[in-house]
């Protein structure tokens, strides 16, 4: 059962209101469309599949906005919001390598911080594990990754199966006004803008091609809902071994729309790991750009 405090701290955040100005940078052939704010350390953050950057801006601008110098890159994945794909796109190593020159474009080959929820946390693992000098920071929040086993059914925790259509109420275990308002703002836009023609022919060679340099010893922060259904925890548990410096939680009473559900956790949490790479990381010894384009 969830606490009040978390469904009081979720309706606060309903009111959140994106950031609509948008901007486009060519990343081969493909023009990715994303939004900004603030100014200071980048930290790029990539939505899941099937939706757009206002999801995962709905549920992190909350924690970000206040909290310091930090400039808050949020692309629309290719085939997804207005980054439209090319028809060169057909695997997800395409996808990660538009990500990849995305990041060096609007990044200036600096190092940035890294943030992925459900899909985007799976191109963002990616990421840190070709260019770890380049990422100073990474966040996987319910990574959807190709070993995942044990994935619950789906179940509900507070209210019943009579609101919402089916896709809400299979996303979110929360089933309250207060989450499908947020659903029917921040995830139905971006659903009906996803081209569903590519993202079937992307999905047709979706698993990344593995990459082993370095172990990543960077400030790393891993979360998953108990009650993911997509993802399950089972895998994201397992990525503690190769993560050094990794927080790792697993949070009862959620699932796969746990940014949603838990904001205040996600808050407490992604609040811990920026203190932690601040420790590792004063700005004034953020490690040099790299030229590795592996």
């Amino acid at each position: 059962m969830v606490v009040a405090s978390t469904l009081s701290v979720a309706s606060a955040e309903t009111a959140y209101t994106p950031y609509r100005v948008g901007m486009d940078v060519h990343a081969g052939a493909t023009v990715v469309h994303y939004v900004e704010h603030g100014s200071g350390q980048a930290v790029l953050l990539l939505h899941g599949a099937g939706v757009d950057h206002c999801e995962i801006e709905a549920c992190f601008e909350p924690i970000f906005d206040g909290m310091g110098d930090f400039r808050r890159i949020y692309p629309d994945l290719p085939g997804m919001g207005r980054t439209a794909a090319p028809a060169e796109a057909r695997s997800a190593d395409d996808v990660l390598g538009v990500l990849r020159e995305f990041a060096r474009q609007v990044t200036g080959r600096m190092p940035y911080l890294l943030i992925g929820h459900s899909a985007g946390a799976y191109f963002a693992q990616a990421m840190a594990a070709r260019e770890p000098d380049r990422v100073a920071g990474l966040a996987l929040i319910c990574p959807l990754l190709p070993n995942s086993q044990d994935v619950p059914d789906h179940g509900v925790t507070v209210g019943s199966d009579e609101i919402g259509d089916a896709a809400f109420r299979n996303y979110f275990v929360i089933h309250t006004q207060e989450m499908l308002a947020r659903y029917e703002r921040y995830v139905v836009p971006g659903a009906a803008r996803a081209d569903e023609a590519a993202l079937a022919r992307i999905g047709e060679q979706w698993e990344i091609t593995p990459a082993y340099p370095r172990a990543y010893e960077e400030p790393t922060l891993i979360l998953a809902g108990r009650l993911d259904s997509t993802a399950g925890y089972a895998a994201a548990l397992g990525l503690v071994a190769h993560y050094p410096h990794a927080t790792v939680a697993v949070l009862d009473g959620t699932g796969h729309a746990l940014p949603h559900e838990r904001p205040d956790a996600l808050h407490a949490l992604t609040a811990d790991w920026l203190a932690r790479i601040d420790c590792a990381h004063p700005s004034s010894s953020l490690p040099e750009e790299s030229t590795d384009v592996r």
